[in-house]
């Protein structure tokens, strides 16, 4: 009985203790950080400067909450009834968050005394205090600017520490930092100078962030000459830093509000930054926090933020902000992991409660498993492959005491082409390989800054092999080693050998490259081909050259511009111009770029790009001859491609023509906005552009007809 009694006891303890261990697992699990919280304000007008929430479940897609209105009325937190530039952070002992703000209304000018201390166990609910410095200590009586506040816990003191920049009569801008009480509503110490810019020259916008005992403190730095982002190192959170040589931010355009965290589950962080007078965030990824890499085209927002900060948050945290700040088009499905899905492309329509997946072609639609990413702690039904053959399959997605169906619709889609960002493609088909050769602009890149081109093979225009890069411009070229844009190509055969060569845009001018192989790599002439505009041209640019080999006398003609459109004659080596100046032939006013000319059935056909390759209006018109040279015949409608907004599709532009071996079979390769995203990027759309391929069709009388862009593209060319 006593050893049944014993049992009975070890049965019970042993039930007890498993489910602690089950309650703590549980609870170290809600605990864990899956999720973030990305907190803004969105601009100078009415009701913009105000703190708003984000949310995101890997650091890189945010998508606003509460419609992207104010969590909080700034005129209960402010005096000046506007608060920018929040700043939050978690508790050190993990039972709640502090926030700061700029106390700042612009409407009413650029100085500004104050700042709002914030506190909130639970993120919904926040209690404020106003700290104005020139009344709170008499050494600052006289400063007119209190700027972007941060706070962080210093373990040597045992106390929270706010640092923010002011500006003193006949000073710069400087950063301070002072402790924080216990309440966390007032300054306890009269603030102290942390950062001393070597250079003596304005800094704002610190961010300070711990990595293996140093810190390192992003600051903004004024002037005319040196400004931009930079950073800091010290041994010690408050003294001691030391200013790394040259710019941490990976653009020429101003900025400011940097932001540093720490991905989830990873070893690398995203210093992201305010691009404030081009209407965009960036994001850069770092190891060291010292070298850091643009990754815009895998940033996502439906809203506009400006200086903000991202804190990770536990699934618990989410869920709590998901039920009191929800939003109409907020979507629980975040992405699909299936390989065959184009993920650049996925379309997700919360309103619609649709979900478009793009796919490869050859995938088997009947037995398909999406492999869906959700929000933590979401649930989503079937999660096994489904049969997508005869059209949309529901899925119902549970989140908490929320249930949503969407009808998700999985199709083949060939364009774009190639998977990521590219542009410009010219494209030959190689009789030495028996294959098409697509060669673009390496896009994504901010500005148009790539260095480097590289082609794709395809043995029917629809399966490609990337085959790498076959021309770098920072090593390959001593003439230049930046703008990487738009080339063209041509295979000709000499003395029994095909040879191939290469004319390429760089730094806005013309080079040439040669190889005996249509994959490269190729071999720079070492000088530009076209550096000077032609005569009597001085605007635009060098730029976007098309080789064309006339197939009735065997010319060589060598056409580029921007703005305007020129042509030399080329010499029997391809890379020498014969003697003569260049001749003009710009079409008309719609002209800005990206000639190609082809010829069919006894006609020359010149087409080209109007508008501007940022905006979703840029499009392709076009031209006929009986000669090389011109003079150009416009058709009365001349438009060759352009948007189509009840696709999504924008800005169809900067085109090269392929025919099919020996067929009249024509097809136009062009880029496009990447989709769905382009449209949210703005002007960065630019240089977010992907490859397409449609059928380009003729009229009896020799007409182009407009070609309508597709998702589905071409099927494959014998």
């Amino acid at each position: 009985m006593k050893i049944l009694k014993s049992n009975s006891k070890f049965l019970i303890l042993s039930i007890f203790c498993s489910l602690l261990f089950a309650c703590a697992t549980e609870n170290k699990k809600n605990n864990e950080n899956t999720a973030y919280l990305f907190t803004y304000f969105t601009g100078n007008g009415a009701g913009e400067e105000a703190i708003r929430y984000a949310i995101s479940s890997d650091g890189y897609n945010f998508h606003s909450l509460n419609n992207n209105e104010p969590i909080v009325a700034s005129d209960s937190i402010s005096r000046t009834g506007g608060v920018r530039d929040p700043h939050i952070l978690r508790k050190e002992n993990n039972d709640g968050f502090y926030m700061v703000v700029t106390d700042l209304l612009t409407k009413n000018g650029w100085s500004n005394t104050a700042m709002s201390l914030l506190k909130s166990d639970d993120l919904l609910n926040w209690s404020s205090s106003v700290i104005d410095i020139t009344e709170t200590f008499p050494e600052f009586s006289d400063v007119t600017r209190v700027w972007a506040p941060q706070t962080i816990y210093d373990a040597q003191a045992k106390k929270y520490m706010v640092y923010f920049s002011m500006l003193q009569p006949g000073s710069y801008d400087k950063i301070y930092y002072a402790y924080v009480n216990d309440d966390f509503t007032a300054l306890e110490s009269t603030p102290k100078q942390l950062f001393f810019n070597p250079n003596e020259k304005a800094s704002i916008d610190g961010d300070i962030i711990k990595k293996d005992d140093k810190f390192y403190l992003f600051y903004k730095t004024e002037g005319d000459t040196d400004k931009g982002i930079k950073v800091a190192i010290s041994d010690s959170l408050t003294s001691g830093y030391k200013a790394e040589q040259g710019n941490v931010d990976q653009t020429d355009k101003a900025v400011e509000g940097s932001g540093v965290f720490k991905l989830n589950n990873s070893q690398d962080y995203i210093l992201m930054y305010d691009m404030y007078t081009s209407g965009k965030y960036q994001f850069t990824r770092s190891a060291d926090l010292k070298n850091f890499e643009v990754v815009d085209e895998d940033i996502s927002m439906n809203f506009h933020p400006r200086h903000g900060t991202v804190l990770p948050i536990s699934s618990e945290e989410l869920q709590r902000l998901l039920k009191e700040f929800p939003s109409e088009d907020l979507t629980e499905i975040t992405g699909a992991e299936n390989e065959a899905i184009k993920s650049n492309n996925i379309v997700i329509k919360r309103s619609e409660k649709t979900v478009y997946l793009p796919v490869k072609y050859g995938t088997d639609l009947s037995n398909f498993d999406p492999k869906f990413d959700v929000l933590p702690r979401t649930e989503i039904s079937p999660n096994t492959a489904q049969d997508f053959s005869n059209g949309a399959v529901a899925y119902e997605v549970t989140n908490g005491e929320n249930k949503t169906s969407y009808q998700v619709n999985v199709e083949v889609a060939n364009n774009p082409v190639v998977e990521g960002y590219y542009a410009d493609p010219e494209i030959i088909y190689s009789e030495k390989d028996s294959k098409y050769y697509l060669y673009p602009t390496s896009d994504g890149f901010d500005g148009w800054s790539g260095t480097y081109f590289k082609t794709f093979s395809s043995p029917d225009l629809v399966n490609w092999t990337d085959e790498g890069v076959i021309l770098d411009l920072e090593k390959d070229v001593e003439w230049t080693s930046r703008n990487a844009w738009a080339p063209t190509m041509v295979e000709k055969e000499i003395d029994g050998k095909f040879k191939y060569f290469y004319y390429f845009t760089a730094a806005q001018q013309v080079g040439v490259a040669t190889s005996d192989n249509p994959k490269g790599t190729f071999k720079d002439s070492g000088a530009p081909l076209i550096s000077e505009k032609p005569e009597g041209i001085n605007g635009g640019q060098n730029i976007d050259p098309d080789i064309f080999v006339d197939p009735k006398s065997g010319k060589n003609y060598l056409y580029w511009g921007n703005g305007f459109l020129a042509v030399v004659e080329l010499n029997d080596d391809m890379v020498s111009i014969k003697d003569g100046a260049p001749k003009v032939l710009t079409p008309d006013e719609t002209f800005r770029e990206g000639v190609e000319v082809f010829f069919r059935n006894d006609t020359y056909y010149f087409l080209w790009s109007e508008d501007d390759t940022r905006s979703p209006n840029y499009k392709v018109r076009y031209a006929t001859a009986k000669s090389p040279l011109g003079p150009l015949n416009i058709p009365e409608n001349n438009i060759v491609i352009q948007k189509d907004e009840n696709q999504d599709i924008l800005a169809t532009g900067h085109n090269s023509v392929i025919k099919v071996h020996d067929k009249d079979e024509f097809y136009l390769v062009y880029h496009r906005f990447t989709r769905p995203k382009g449209e949210a990027m703005g002007g960065a759309a630019g240089f977010h552009r992907e490859v397409a391929i449609d059928r380009l069709n003729f009229t009896e009388d020799g007409l182009i007809e407009e070609v309508k862009p597709t998702l589905e593209g071409i099927k494959p060319v014998n």
